[in-house]
């Protein structure tokens, strides 16, 4: 079995991955996708990649052996699913490594600007006794009651919205892919539309895929039907939410805060007149935008799981043919169809 890592997303050795894979696999790690050598390409029988998934799309044609393409995390876009699909290669994800991780940080980011923690932390920083007045958390507000909006009611929406209800807010969801009566299963309330949601919401929390669906799913339109004074947190995909809408909206007082962990570049251009904005603390913006750069899903035991089960869904399919995770599994039936 010959596996290659197309891009190192941790510290250390590959202990991990040879932990989960038989005796006698051979494993090729690269720092990044544009090192892999044109042999690893031709040779590897499964590829695990992390942030380089435009590469394996791009190299679709030199993978001659290949047999299964693991996205180690939760998202998939950058990989050609009908492509692959269309040569009988599976493609998998790993949807749930990370889930608490994110759901904390989402509920952290909302924590943070609702409590003004980092508004508090920079004053006291400055000068403790200058700075020493609770008027600088700028859009603290009460948590009891306020309405918690999340849009996306999968693994990590759902916990997400768990310890939201832990704080005695009340839990509104829309996801039109899951099916009736989750509302009823999970005691949450359920918006019949997006609008309804962000028109009601005191928070709204985002935990999509990025699809042709949700692709700028936050626009200026969106975000202009969000209920004045509200704060939005993106965890999922930066392209799910336009930031220059974002800067309108903020700099139009229409959106109270915004704490994004994902943004549509990544790192951001610090040209970008919201990230300028920030970087420079400019008065209309200090203490009502929070960006953490791309760690929700991180803690250290979250990303040996990650490492351990991109593996080991490999291992699985390669020796028994038991597909875990499978995102392009109805191109594959099509494809297999007489």
């Amino acid at each position: 079995m010959r596996i290659l890592i197309t891009d190192r997303n941790f510290e250390g050795d590959i202990d991990v991955e040879r932990e989960a894979a038989p005796p006698g696999t051979q494993i090729e790690l690269f720092p990044d996708g544009n090192a892999v050598t044109e042999e690893a390409w031709r040779e590897a029988e499964a590829v695990i990649t992390f942030r380089f998934t435009p590469a394996v799309t791009a190299r679709m044609a030199d993978m001659k052996r290949c047999r299964i393409i693991v996205r180690g995390g939760v998202g998939f876009d950058g990989l050609d699913l009908a492509g692959f699909g269309a040569r009988g290669i599976p493609i998998c994800n790993v949807p749930d490594y990370g889930t608490t991780e994110v759901a904390d940080h989402a509920i952290a980011l909302m924590l943070a600007l609702r409590r003004g923690i980092t508004s508090y932390h920079d004053r006291m920083r400055e000068d403790p006794r200058t700075h020493w007045h609770h008027r600088h958390g700028r859009v603290v507000e009460r948590l009891r009651g306020a309405r918690f909006g999340v849009v996306g009611l999968g693994r990590i929406g759902l916990a997400a919205a768990r310890r939201a209800a832990a704080f005695d807010q009340e839990v509104v969801f829309y996801d039109p892919h899951v099916p009736p009566g989750t509302e009823l299963a999970t005691g949450l309330a359920r918006a019949a539309t997006l609008a309804e949601l962000l028109g009601s919401c005191d928070a709204v929390s985002l935990h999509t895929p990025l699809s042709d669906e949700t692709r700028n799913l936050i626009n200026r339109e969106t975000l202009a039907q969000m209920k004045p004074g509200a704060v939005l947190v993106n965890t999922s995909r930066g392209p799910v939410v336009d930031i220059d809408a974002v800067h309108h909206a903020l700099r139009e007082g229409h959106l109270a805060g915004a704490a994004l962990d994902v943004l549509p570049t990544e790192p951001p251009p610090t040209d970008h007149p919201l990230i300028k904005a920030y970087m420079a603390r400019e008065d209309w913006i200090d203490g009502r935008l929070i960006i953490t750069p791309h760690s929700a899903f991180f803690s250290v035991p979250g990303q040996r799981d990650l490492r351990r089960k991109a593996v080991e869904t490999i291992v699985a399919y390669l020796q028994d043919g038991t597909l875990r995770n499978c995102v392009n599994a109805d191109v594959l039936r099509r494809n297999a169809a007489p």
